[in-house]
């Protein structure tokens, strides 16, 4: 599974995590880790060791991401791509 689309709370939860995991001028992944996972809420370790709660729209799709970006944060694929669709994101991986 290299794509996914995972729905947030809303359209600026949505444009927060794309700005977050993937930045599109550098093709670079932002984030380096996954500090907590608490229910629909996940905490994001960046860069600069700041840290930033992304809100999904439920537990699942929590669940759905996590499962997806952990090859990322293990460094065996990268984000090519991210785009917001709404209250949704697209994301690809390579």
């Amino acid at each position: 599974m290299n794509q996914i689309t995972v729905f947030c709370q809303d359209k600026y939860e949505s444009q927060k995590l794309v700005s977050l995991i993937f930045v599109k001028e550098t093709k670079e992944t932002y984030f380096t880790e996954i500090l907590n996972v608490i229910e629909n809420e996940i905490i994001l370790s960046i860069k600069d060791k700041s840290a930033h709660s992304i809100v999904f729209k439920d537990n699942n799709q929590v669940a759905i991401f996590v499962d997806f970006i952990q090859s990322v944060i293990e460094k065996k694929h990268k984000i090519i791509d991210a785009r917001i669709m709404e209250n949704s994101v697209e994301i690809i991986k390579g």
